[in-house]
């Protein structure tokens, strides 16, 4: 990249790292060149430095990498959704409620779901759980016996009997069947406990979805009844006197939903089978589109697999008005909506930040290249070409260095090289790729073969985190995460680079950057590291299954978190209320099954028998097992960096 400041400006910054595009206004660059959160969603209101709270986080001696919450967005997201549910159904005239309540699998943090829960409190937004762990956290923290609680995923006696203990605590917990074979058990658990269950419905519908998940949809869902199987369980309610403990009607196809058009007929299919459930005597009174709502991630607002082509209001459009339009039609009631978005009401709010502490150059002078008396035709030879190569031979240049370059390999294999000229030859090698590449940008006509270097010559930047540990998604379904600098923003960044972690995995890396002009991109802008600064990257739209999904690769284990709330009467427009210290050596070794202490003993008797040897001097023995010993009670990432 070339270094014309001229060139750059505040909107091309935004353009370049999309921030404008993915970050729904939440996001922002200020005056400064700093990356800032807008938790109003405007600039003219408080605006978090994330600058200032890196600074104060180090003021505190918290150790990056770290997650940071910023609490307000969070709160906004539950309030947008359940403020355009709202709107559309006064628009619409429409003869029901929005009942929404959060999948807490998509975040089980508890700082998470009491954030929700208490945001959502005047909207009476309950929670979803799809598990027997998650439906006792559920039935903790909802207390709001006017919200709902809804039960999902497959379901033994004793998950039953959890969600009846909240029913008999006057609470609203719907179980949802997801196989017949549950009916009959519920039914059964609830006559021993002498409590009316309320009972939900899932269809398995024949309208599918697209993108990541899209084959989780349709016939062969993993969940729900098919249609035959809804007329049987009606029935089976009605030989029972229980028809009208039927309470809820659900339907899901799938994540990251990207094209409204899918969810479109989804809607118009679940409505109709709603409506004959109706007709059928079943007193349904609430109709739940379960999740799905997409994230943006990638920027382009479009039905790829890492966007969507719609909005929140969009999609709340939809399920109002299609669901209206055909129980008028079909002359049935108009159901309460429930709606289980997870993802879309959590991603943006939280994101990991970490300390970049190095680079991997391909086209750095690692050595001397000059010329050396008895050196071989080859180093001379692509010294020559690094030394005559200008704009207008560059590509054949560039095609004669890679012979010589294939020419130097066979000569190393067969003895005729020495190490040493291998490694002039390969060092020129890159310095010519780099120019060819460099003359190519303003080459109207440059071949693909040269535009193929932009990501090949692209630095490594070494970056104090773990890819599995904090971006789980990227490696394992190639979500792609919006990769942004803190700081210096309003300075052109001069170079390209990828991002590689501190594991021992070659898999531990981001290669996939948002890109204004080509959709998606190998390499991102950056800027060069100055001597002695610290600098820093966030990786954003991390606050959905990144936290939950994390895992112990290398034994990393979490990280430190802080949680920020805005305060627009503090100098700083923020403050940090609490602070979670992520793991430590000896938390992850104890959850794979080790005891520091027992370790930590064995370490002692080493290191005496090595003074008892005269190997280590006693002073000496006392300060490595002190060290030992602090080490395991230390952060598990990188502290201290050259």
């Amino acid at each position: 990249m070339t270094n014309n400041t001229s060139e750059w400006n505040l909107e091309k910054a935004n353009d370049t790292y999309m921030i404008n595009r993915w970050g729904l206004n939440y996001y922002s660059i200020n005056e400064r060149g700093n990356l800032s959160v807008c938790p109003e969603r405007t600039t003219t209101g408080p605006q978090i430095d994330i600058s200032e709270v890196i600074e104060e986080m180090k003021s505190k001696n918290i150790a990056f990498p770290a997650v940071i919450r910023f609490q307000d967005i969070l709160r906004s997201q539950v309030k947008l959704i359940n403020k355009y549910f709202k709107q559309s159904i006064e628009e619409a005239n429409y003869r029901g409620t929005y009942f929404g309540v959060y999948p807490i699998k998509v975040n089980q943090m508890r700082e998470v779901v009491e954030e929700i829960v208490d945001a959502g409190a005047p909207f009476n937004y309950g929670l979803e759980a799809g598990s027997k762990t998650e439906l006792m956290a559920v039935l903790a923290q909802n207390e709001n016996k006017q919200s709902l609680n809804v039960c999902n995923g497959y379901k033994d006696k004793e998950f039953m009997k959890l969600a009846l203990l909240g029913v008999k605590l006057g609470r609203k917990v719907i179980v949802v069947i997801e196989k017949f074979s549950e009916l009959p058990l519920l039914l059964q658990t609830a006559e021993e406990m002498n409590v009316e269950p309320m009972i939900g419905f899932r269809a398995k519908l024949l309208s599918k979805s697209t993108g990541k998940w899209a084959g989780s949809s349709g016939e062969k869902a993993k969940f729900g009844l098919n249609s035959s199987e809804l007329i049987k369980g009606i029935n089976f309610l009605k030989e029972k006197n229980k028809l009208q403990c039927l309470k809820l009607f659900h339907f899901h196809i799938g994540s990251q939903i990207p094209d409204i058009i899918t969810i479109k007929a989804a809607l118009t299919e679940a409505a109709r089978t709603y409506a004959n459930l109706r007709k059928m005597g079943a007193p349904i009174e609430y109709f739940d589109v379960g999740g799905g709502v997409g994230v943006d991630y990638d920027g382009t607002r479009t039905n790829s697999q890492s966007s969507i082509n719609y909005t929140f209001k969009d999609y709340a459009d939809d399920v109002v008005y299609i669901l209206k339009d055909i129980c008028n039609n079909e002359e049935v009631d108009h159901p309460h909506i429930v709606s289980e978005s997870g993802r879309a009401v959590t991603a943006h709010h939280s994101c990991v930040v970490t300390n970049v502490f190095g680079k991997i150059s391909l086209t750095k002078n690692e050595i001397n290249t000059d010329k050396k008396t008895g050196e071989h035709s080859l180093v001379k030879q692509m010294r020559d070409i690094s030394e005559e190569i200008h704009e207008k031979n560059y590509q054949e240049y560039f095609l004669d260095a890679i012979s010589k370059k294939e020419e130097c390999f066979s000569a190393f294999n067969l003895g005729v090289i020495d190490l040493e000229e291998r490694g002039k030859i390969e060092t020129l090698y890159w310095q010519i790729a780099d120019k060819a590449y460099q003359f190519g940008l303003r080459d109207p006509y440059v071949p693909d073969q040269i535009l193929d270097l932009k990501n090949f010559l692209a630095d490594q930047y070494l970056c104090n985190l773990s890819v599995f540990q904090s971006a789980p998604d990227t490696w394992a379904i190639d979500q792609v995460l919006p990769v942004v600098p803190i700081k210096r923003l309003l300075e052109k960044p001069t170079k390209l680079c990828s991002i590689v972690d501190i594991t021992c995995d070659s898999d531990g890396k981001l290669s996939k950057f948002l890109n204004d002009e080509a959709g998606l991109s190998n390499s991102m802008a950056i800027h060069e590291i100055h001597e002695k600064e610290d600098y820093y990257i966030g990786l954003f739209l991390t606050g959905a299954y990144q936290d939950v999904m994390g895992d112990m690769h290398n034994l990393f284990g979490r990280l430190n978190e802080v949680h920020v709330y805005c305060d627009d009467d503090d100098p700083s427009d923020f403050y940090i209320e609490e602070v979670i210290l992520g793991n430590s050596p000896s938390d992850v070794l104890t959850t794979m099954q080790y005891t520091p202490s027992t370790m930590a003993a064995k370490v002692k008797a080493q290191i005496d028998d090595q003074i008892k040897r005269g190997k280590i001097r006693p002073r000496e023995g006392v300060e490595l097992t002190d060290f030992y010993e602090a080490a395991m009670k230390g952060y598990t990432y990188l502290t201290q960096l050259s």
